[in-house]
């Protein structure tokens, strides 16, 4: 038996004993994504790079959940990980078969580059939909959960979890190749990197990915000071690069001067795998005296480490029998169906919702993502085997007549190339003239906002420029609420819009996955209630953000949000069918307990929120979260939860990064929305609280 194949030694021995019978040439080969195979050994190629960001991506027919920043409005580490369960399920099961059959092509392995764990400071970011949001430790908790998801408890790895893209990457997307991301490291302790040391200390996540920009002047693939982060966490897996990020060192950021002077760089400091091509000049650079061919084979033990706890050279491992009978089956579809029921965040209503369908005769449903697959999706998206769009999902619930009018392109002046301008305004004022109640469903898709280089939008390289919908979507809201009809919007888009009207309903969907439509509907007729908070803040006005360029946290996000003029919806907010109280709040060293009552006569879920304040000369302007629980209530039903609370909640981090506890007054508030002003107006309701002395 081959040394590697001894399931009795460790992983590590395992791939030493893999490594030391490669040549130079055949390590080095190793280190790009598409690794060759090596048939001395009976070694199988293998393409490192998979997706798995809210589905199995790009590799054929998949469950397709919310996109991410969907997922992350739940608010719910239990079903989060039950959702990246199922995709790694998914993942490990495509990787049977398609083996099988001797594909071992791009996006079919078992390396999902996911999740990403950036934090969404900006909401111009068009990737920000990647992410879990804008608060540190909420990405932490969920980032944590999908995780453990992901790479399950067995005996080997289900998949590999990537957590991306370290670090300080959040836009401007047309700037990433070339950008220097300038971090104060008060800033980086508090803010960038909780989460990364969270994957890596307590998921044992199996791979970081490096960003594109440069951070503090360095490369983020070959960042020093990134690296010894890694190092102090005790991180045991491997790094990525993101894709010719590495190529970006001399063509872009000039720290280098040729292919193999970036190639050394990125392999001394720490990079293993290489996602493009710059790992082919690695014999040149090491003919040249750049690196040695021990830099080569520590790389390549690393990687095949990964492979050996993934149980790739093992006779068979506990996951070999999941096969495609279980890839987009109905048990899944339905967990998908459940965070879109809880992903959906009711902004506004006026007393409209749920609608009363023995009052409705006609409902209109309009707008360019009423019948919108791309809207359901999101980007890095799996294909699901069935779609439901909004239209889609009113229709099957809604035994009258609905009439539908696409009302407007997404972005263009017309549908039809050879109309005029606005060729779908006038059918919707005639739907909206012949409705009982008018649904209109506008936003984003992925061809608007997304990563730079990956979508067909002609605006700012996946950004946006404002907060606004486009000009065409802004006629068609106008035009609608001229008829004087009641209006419901909904808003598929994976960041903060502001609709800029005074509907009667507004409800933001993010993007649903492929029930959207059906959640959707059980949302507007009252089957569910909406349970969805916002993980980031919704503001009014672009232009009263700090340049979108600016890294300092300073005015940005809830915890640094200065006076609060600029806010329109908060951090943490969301309404729901009835009215959810908290009493009795009692503080017990880590955890609190507190009693939440349902004061309405509708059954409901909702995110019971800690938030801490604290007073040092060190601690954030304002209030962290540092704790939440969803909380399932009858009609009048009380419940008394206990929450534990976040073991940072009473450091903070000093103008050197280093976290302290300092202070020995906080107040700790406990709601179903952050304590501020806005929030008490938007539900009419107050946290509770209580003041603790250490």
């Amino acid at each position: 038996m081959e040394k590697y194949k001894n399931e009795e030694l460790t992983p590590q021995e395992r791939a030493e004993a893999i490594v030391e019978r490669l040549t130079v040439e055949e390590a080095a080969s190793q280190l790009k994504y598409d690794a060759p195979s090596v048939e001395a050994l009976g070694i199988p190629s293998y393409n490192w790079w998979s997706e798995g960001l809210h589905g199995v991506a790009r590799a054929g027919v998949a469950t397709m959940f919310p996109q991410s920043i969907g997922l992350a409005a739940m608010f719910d580490e239990e079903l989060l990980k039950k959702a990246a369960d199922i995709i790694s399920d998914e993942a490990r099961a495509k990787y049977n078969e398609y083996s099988a059959h001797g594909d071992r092509d791009i996006f079919k392995g078992l390396t999902l580059w996911s999740p990403n764990i950036n934090i969404f400071r900006d909401p111009r970011w068009g990737r920000g939909q990647e992410t879990f949001g804008e608060d540190p430790y909420l990405t932490a908790r969920l980032g944590v959960a999908f995780t453990k998801g992901l790479q399950g408890n067995g005996k080997v790895l289900k998949t590999a979890a990537c957590a991306k893209h370290l670090a300080a990457h959040s836009g401007p997307e047309a700037l990433r190749h070339e950008f220097d991301a300038e971090v104060s490291e008060k800033d980086m302790a508090e803010t960038y990197l909780p989460a990364f040391e969270a994957l890596v200390k307590e998921a044992k996540v199996e791979s970081v990915m490096g960003a594109y920009n440069r951070v503090l002047g360095e490369p983020a693939c070959a960042s020093g000071m990134l690296m010894k982060k890694l190092e102090e966490w005790g991180f045991d897996g491997h790094f990525v690069s993101d894709c010719w990020a590495l190529k970006d060192f001399h063509t872009n950021h000039k720290v280098t001067k040729s292919a193999p002077e970036s190639a050394a760089m990125a392999l001394k400091a720490g990079c293993d795998l290489n996602c493009g091509s710059t790992y082919i000049h690695l014999l040149i650079a090491l003919e040249q005296g750049l690196i040695t061919e021990e830099d080569i084979r520590k790389a390549c033990v690393k990687l095949m480490r990964t492979r050996v706890r993934l149980g790739m050279f093992d006779k068979e491992t506990e996951f070999d029998k999941l096969d495609s009978s279980i890839v987009s089956c109905d048990e899944h579809k339905n967990v998908s169906l459940e965070c879109a029921r809880r992903s959906m965040v009711l902004l506004k209503n006026n007393g409209i919702l749920p609608l009363d369908k023995s009052k409705l005769k006609t409902i209109g449903v309009i707008g360019p993502n009423a019948d919108s697959r791309a809207a359901l999706e999101g980007n890095y998206n799996g294909t699901a085997d069935r779609y439901i769009t909004f239209l889609e999902g009113i229709q099957d619930e809604f035994e009258g007549r609905v009439m539908y009018s696409q009302g407007s392109h997404l972005y263009k002046d017309r549908v039809m190339g050879l109309a005029m301008a606005d060729d779908r305004i006038a059918e919707a004022e005639i739907v909206a003239e012949h409705s009982d109640v008018v649904i209109l469903c506008v936003g984003l898709d992925a061809g608007i906002e997304g990563e730079e280089g990956d979508t067909s939008n002609e605006f700012s390289s996946g950004d946006k420029k404002d907060l606004r919908l486009p000009e065409p979507q802004r006629k068609l809201v106008k035009a609608v609420m001229s008829k004087g009809k009641p209006v419901i919007i909904v808003a598929a888009v994976g960041s903060a819009i502001n609709t800029e009207t005074d509907c009667d309903a507004l409800i933001h969907a993010w993007y649903p996955g492929q029930s959207g439509g059906k959640a959707l509907a059980e949302i507007l007729f009252g089957k569910v209630s909406p349970s969805g908070k916002l993980p980031v803040t919704f503001y009014e006005n672009a232009d009263k953000l700090p340049d979108f360029e600016d890294y300092s946290m300073k005015n940005r996000t809830y915890r640094y949000v200065e006076n609060g003029e600029n806010v329109l919806y908060p951090f943490g907010y969301g309404l729901t069918y009835s009215k959810v109280k908290c009493s009795g709040l009692k503080f017990n060293g880590g955890t609190a307990e507190v009693t939440v009552t349902n004061e309405g006569d509708f059954d409901v879920e909702d995110v019971v929120q800690l938030y801490i304040k604290g007073y040092s000369e060190n601690a954030v302007p304002n209030h962290s979260l540092c704790g939440f629980r969803r909380v399932s209530l009858k009609r009048g039903e009380s419940k008394t939860v206990s929450l534990k609370i976040a073991d940072s909640a009473f450091e903070s981090v000093n103008e050197k990064g280093e976290r302290v506890r300092e202070g020995k007054r906080f107040t700790l508030y406990c709601g179903t929305s952050q304590p501020d002003a806005l929030s008490e107006k938007l539900t009419g309701s107050k946290c509770v609280s209580v003041e603790i002395v250490l």
